[in-house]
């Protein structure tokens, strides 16, 4: 196999045994059902148990680290608005702000685990993969409305602030347990990205910003925000207490603003990408490429398109040359076994193949690519 097995995108070897004939309709998603010789009916999965167990448990993980996520910013939340009554900071109400909206954000998050997983059906044959996307996008906009503007908004009314006795222990007792609890969240969202990272020779960073999997993105990116904006609003409240200037309070609430805005737009471009119809990297169409070379039945490829059409999930048209002179319905069967092959593969949503017009230019694995990587 091209690329190593791994959590991150479950790249399970296609089997190329002969399979028998598939019964289901093409693009009728992954339900693959086949029927044997006496009439009975198997599931051709049977042959990826293994990989689709590794893959409820890729969604296992994301949704506790979700709600490991949530869980922290629904405490740190309530913490962080009695300290904003009880202190009057700028940059605490902001901290507030933004520890709320993290906590709705999460729970769209959630949702967005939940319909994504749904089986595809007649009206959405390749499935409802794209549903995370959508959610997610919803939940960027909310850090951007909820977050960002308001704490901008914040700092802006309080920068001509009159001074005032202000007490900030309080304040800096709640910024520091909220350090510690978003700190142990976003570790987890990185040991997560860095154990699917390691799999496909990527950095934790690298990782959780191409994965095709936004909630894991969505929550460090998030965490990673809540963890800057804690330093920057503990640093201005503490320069606000040392020189008696209220502005630094209100400039602390405008950079977690900033932070907060830069983080939303991010998140919103890359799941943007993913529902637009986002190719797949390299070294994934390498591995399809070679799965399909080292095929027995095909002679050569001219055509590939692989894109994701949801959280590990592709969806993949190949334009093939199958080996022999063979009729036309060899060829159809031969088609539906071989894509069956690959829809028995967690990481294929769904697989079309037709055949290669005459003297099409065949395409070839770069010498870079490594069969062991």
């Amino acid at each position: 196999m091209s690329l190593k097995p791994s959590e991150a995108e479950s790249h399970a070897p296609i089997s190329h045994q002969p399979a028998p004939h598939n019964s289901r309709a093409r693009g009728a998603g992954n339900l693959i059902t086949a029927a044997t010789s006496d009439g009975n009916s198997h599931s051709v999965l049977d042959d990826s148990a293994q990989s689709a167990t590794n893959q409820d448990q890729q969604h296992s993980a994301s949704l506790v680290t979700v709600l490991i996520a949530v869980g922290a910013n629904l405490i740190i939340a309530i913490a962080k608005t009695v300290a904003a009554f009880m202190t009057g900071s700028a940059s605490m109400i902001a901290e507030s702000a933004h520890s709320w909206a993290d906590a709705g954000n999460g729970t769209l998050l959630i949702v967005a685990e939940k319909k994504a997983i749904k089986p595809a059906d007649e009206s959405h044959p390749l499935g409802y993969g794209k549903e995370a996307y959508v959610w997610s996008m919803i939940a960027a906009f909310g850090v951007f409305m909820a977050g960002s503007i308001v704490s901008i908004y914040t700092g802006i009314t309080e920068w001509n602030a009159a001074e005032s006795e202000t007490n900030y222990t309080i304040g800096f007792i709640v910024l520091a347990i909220a350090f510690v609890l978003e700190g142990f969240s976003l570790g987890q969202a990185y040991l997560q990205s860095k154990k699917h990272g390691e799999a496909i020779n990527v950095s934790a960073i690298g990782y959780v910003v191409d994965t095709s999997n936004p909630t894991l993105r969505g929550v460090f990116f998030e965490d990673l925000a809540a963890v800057i904006g804690l330093v920057v609003a503990a640093a201005a409240m503490g320069m606000h207490a040392y020189t008696g200037q209220p502005f630094w309070d209100a400039l602390g609430s405008i950079i977690v603003g900033i932070l907060l805005g830069a983080v939303a737009i991010f998140l919103i471009s890359r799941n943007r990408d993913f529902l637009v119809g986002y190719k797949v990297s390299e070294r994934i169409h390498g591995y399809a490429l070679s799965e399909l070379l080292n095929h027995p039945d095909i002679d050569s490829v001219s055509y590939l398109h692989l894109e994701w059409v949801g959280p590990k999930k592709i969806f993949m048209v190949a334009a093939v040359d199958i080996a022999g002179n063979q009729k036309e319905k060899e060829i159809a069967q031969k088609f539906e076994i071989i894509e069956s092959q690959f829809r028995a593969n967690p990481l294929f949503q769904e697989a079309i193949l037709t055949l290669s017009v005459p003297n099409a230019k065949t395409l070839s694995l770069p010498d870079s690519y490594n069969q062991d990587a």
